[in-house]
């Protein structure tokens, strides 16, 4: 079956070649649209629901912030034109572009969409910390202050175009928070207006305004003719008509329509077409080299199983993942090294030191010392536990999307030799998603990528005032010593010692095990031959405004 189904594809991908040469059917109307496929679907076009890869692009398409992260990780301007901070590090000064306008919507007078303000930025930041709105990333602004020093206000418009942050201590990676979609402006009386139905309704500045959406068929941006960035020789951006993104769940079909030129890039390398497009050293065989760019790059991304740990929580009480000791075996029981190797053709570093990924400044994996592959050692911790042989053990389920089963069931092979049993249960990515937000699953897949270039990103999912829905502690672990860490680095201004701090905090996530370390992703985006200026960046944040169609 599965050479039938090898034959069958390249025999279908041949014909496709031939027979469309990668033709870009939206230039034959004389417009460049930009097309892409997301299989797990986009749940919102509400930057205050921005939480996952999917919503992420789509609101970097329609909105932008105070200031952007171009592709080296550097915070620039956007809105914001410049900025200052006090001596004390807890007062942020933002002074506005005065050109700057909303999309144009019915709803606004005319018609026609009004500049931006400073008001609006505190209306929008506000809204992320609205209790009503309940956005899951609320914690971002954990360290703003409402003194009465300040009119009890943590976001303050002085005027039309200077905005000023308080925050309660310094906090080194707060630009950076900045760059995050939850930071988009919003117009309020837009938002108003739609109330719940914002998310179907989005009106931002970005260099794509909402044109159509069809859940789970297609969604349709186009070019705002009023966007105010400029490339270097002062053409107007975007360079492209719009931006066309199709839903199919298939990655089989998704790839199939990449070849036939019906999309024009592909994001990742999973599915069951990646040996045939690969070679062993992740590198894009020469069959396709005449048609497919690959561009890859380090990833900030660590892709993982989350266990949670609050065993106030029912779900949890009756599961032998409270223990520490059967987390730990876990850990050691799979061989992450043949994971990269044979299912990954060696794309990404296995996960053997702690949760912040290689490309951090704070990542050592000579300090902070992960799991390596030791049945024996699993096994003790097993008989240690009361599970001999992983007799009385009961089955463990595993939730995953379809998209990472292979992983789990190499892991779920693996295990089962030493006596641990996993079941693997599959389901759609935007119920997975919802599920893991809500602490209805107690063993998933998950992945964290950076919002921004700092370890402490990646720490915040272990603090325990970042519990879901309202935060990214997916598996409500809580730990005074790590919470005090956590604290100190926050307003730890010296480099060196702050990325102390993180190491000390990484190595308690690993050794009480709320979370198993699959691997340190790399991104990979293939692109038809007549894509222009793409570009890449260790985020994975995909960027549309300069990007050319030839």
């Amino acid at each position: 079956m599965a050479r039938l189904k090898l034959i069958s594809f390249l025999v279908l991908a041949s014909i496709i070649f031939i027979s469309c040469g990668g033709e870009n059917k939206d230039k034959l109307d004389g417009k460049k649209i930009f097309r892409y496929n997301e299989s797990e679907g986009i749940t919102s076009l509400d930057p205050a629901f921005s939480r996952n890869i999917e919503n992420i692009w789509a609101c970097n398409h329609l909105y932008n912030g105070l200031v952007q992260m171009d592709d080296e990780l550097k915070v620039t301007p956007c809105i914001a034109k410049s900025w200052s901070i006090s001596e004390d590090g807890k007062t942020y000064t933002f002074n506005l572009r005065n050109d700057v306008t909303f999309h144009d919507n019915e709803h606004f007078e005319g018609g026609k969409g009004r500049t931006v303000t400073a008001f609006d930025f505190e209306y929008s930041f506000n809204r992320i910390l609205s209790e009503k709105v309940a956005s899951p990333g609320a914690w971002i602004f954990n360290n703003v202050d409402y003194l009465e020093e300040h009119s009890f206000k943590a976001f303050e418009a002085i005027d039309d175009t200077t905005f000023k942050i308080y925050l309660s201590k310094p906090f080194p990676p707060f630009l950076g928070i900045l760059t995050m979609q939850y930071c988009s402006v919003l117009p309020q009386e837009i938002v108003e207006y739609y109330k719940n139905d914002y998310r179907n309704n989005p009106v931002g500045t970005g260099p794509f305004q909402f044109k159509m959406w069809s859940e789970g068929q297609k969604m349709v941006f186009l070019k705002n003719e009023n966007y105010f960035e400029k490339d270097a020789e002062g053409v107007s951006l975007p360079y492209i008509d719009g931006v066309s993104v199709t839903f199919i769940k298939d990655e089989e079909v998704e790839f199939l329509n990449f070849l036939k030129g019906d999309l024009d890039f592909i994001s990742g390398r999973e599915g069951d077409n990646k040996e045939e497009i690969f070679t062993n050293k992740g590198t894009l065989k020469d069959k396709f080299s005449d048609e497919i760019t690959l561009l890859t790059h380090p990833y900030l991304n660590t892709e993982y199983l989350g266990i949670l740990v609050d065993e106030e929580l029912d779900l949890v009480k009756n599961s032998p993942l409270k223990h520490k000791l059967i987390r730990q075996a876990i850990n050691y029981g799979f061989d992450r090294n043949q994971m990269i190797a044979y299912l990954r053709q060696n794309i990404g570093t296995p996960a053997t030191a702690g949760f912040v990924p290689k490309g951090l400044p704070s990542f050592d994996e000579t300090v902070v010392k992960g799991y390596d592959y030791n049945t024996e050692k699993a096994r003790e911790l097993l008989f240690t536990a009361g599970y001999p042989g992983g007799e009385g053990l009961p089955p463990i389920k595993l939730f995953t999307t379809a998209q990472y089963l292979d992983l789990c069931e190499f892991m779920q092979h693996q295990l089962g030799e030493i006596g641990i049993t996993i079941q693997v249960d599959i389901l759609p990515g935007p119920t997975h998603r919802e599920l893991v937000a809500r602490s209805k699953l107690n063993f998933f897949r998950k992945s964290w990528i950076a919002d921004y270039p700092d370890a402490e990103n990646y720490l915040a999912l272990f603090y325990s005032k970042n519990f879901t829905p309202h935060g990214p502690n997916y598996t409500h672990f809580k730990n005074y010593e790590f919470d005090k860490l956590y604290e100190m680095a926050q307003s730890e201004t010296n480099d060196s010692t702050r990325y102390h701090y993180y190491q000390q905090m990484d190595k308690i996530v690993i050794e009480e095990a709320p979370i198993i370390p699959l691997y340190y992703d790399q991104v990979v985006r293939l692109t038809r031959k007549n894509i222009v200026n793409l570009g890449i960046n260790p985020v994975n944040l995909l960027t549309l405004k300069e990007v050319q169609i030839k």
